[in-house]
Formats: C-alpha cells, structure tokens, sequence
C-alpha cells in the first residue's frame, strides 16, 4: 500500500476521534492532564485495533463490525446523555469524563480500524503492519484528536460557546453515538 493511500485511510479513521475529542473539548472542565490521556489512548487503540485486525485477517469481519459498532455507538450516545445533562445542571461538579469513559470511548472511535485492519490489512507481513501501517495510522489518529481538542479550546472563548458549550457537545455525542448505532 501506498503512504498515500495510508494517510487517506489513516485520516478517514481519524475523524471519529477528531469528532470526539472536539465534543470533550467544548466542555470546560477537560483539563490538560485529560486532553493529553485522550490524544494517548485514541491513538493507541487506533494503532492496536489495526494491528489485530491484520492479524487475524477477515474473520467474523460482518459479526464482530456490526455488533461492535452498535455497541459502540450506544456508549457514545449514553456520554452525550452525561455531558449534555451536566450542560443543564447549574450547580458546579466534578467532570463526568473519568479514565473508564477514554477508555471506552477510545475503544468506541477504533471499531472502523479494527474493520480497516481485517479488510485491508491482513495481506501485511507483521513487521510491514506493526511499524508502518499501524504505527502511521495511531500517530494520525492523536493528531486529529490534538486539533480537535485545541479548536474546540478556541471556540469555547466566544460568548455563546462558553455558556453552552457542553450542551452543544452533549448534543453532538448524542448525534454521533445515533449514527454509530444506526449505521
């Protein structure tokens, strides 16, 4: 495979983490410390979703991507639910976004790379898969989830942004948790 062709997959795979990362962002209780566990764990399982799903090749690729994604999706909507209910509460609280919840939702943003890696990576000699392709499509993955959390800091400085954002990401989880779902 081409580096070319490896960058398109790799960004495509990216934009579910940069989605999210954008969403954690708006709410102004992600700290530094959590932005950059956020950027670590979705690269990784980038990286660790293609990377098993090379090596084990095309099987149970309908089963596992359905019901994955399904799954996946559902915990994406229900942090949206968290973050959108916090976005109404008043009262000051401590973040719903522990490190249970990265997990999951890097576990949630990788089910594609785990497809990706049956699919079309499966034909890869270990070293080909582990060094390069896997290795290239987890750094674009937490690069994508850095810009995304650095826009959504950005844009929280405006005025409506700031008074709804984590409605607004709330809202966006929520949307994408039902796509997720649906799809």
């Amino acid at each position: 495979m081409h580096f070319y062709n490896l960058t398109i997959i790799s960004i495509a795979l990216g934009l579910d983490a940069f989605s999210i990362a954008f969403s954690v962002g708006l709410n102004k209780k992600t700290t530094k410390k959590k932005a950059v566990i956020l950027i670590m764990v979705f690269g990784f399982f980038q990286f660790l979703f293609v990377t098993v799903g090379g090596c084990f090749g095309g099987l149970f690729n309908m089963y596992i991507f359905h019901l994955s994604s399904r799954l996946g999706g559902i915990i994406v909507f229900l942090v949206g639910m968290l973050m959108f209910k916090e976005g109404l509460s008043k009262e000051e609280k401590l973040s719903n976004l522990n490190f249970i919840i990265i997990m999951l939702l890097g576990i949630c943003v990788s089910i594609d790379a785990l497809v990706i890696g049956f699919t079309l990576f499966s034909n890869f000699n270990i070293e080909t898969l582990i060094v390069r392709n896997s290795s290239v499509i987890g750094f674009i993955c937490s690069l994508l989830t850095a810009i995304g959390l650095i826009i959504s800091k950005k844009m929280r400085k405006s005025f409506f942004l700031k008074n709804y954002a984590t409605l607004l990401g709330g809202i966006i989880l929520i949307l994408f948790g039902i796509k997720m779902a649906l799809c």
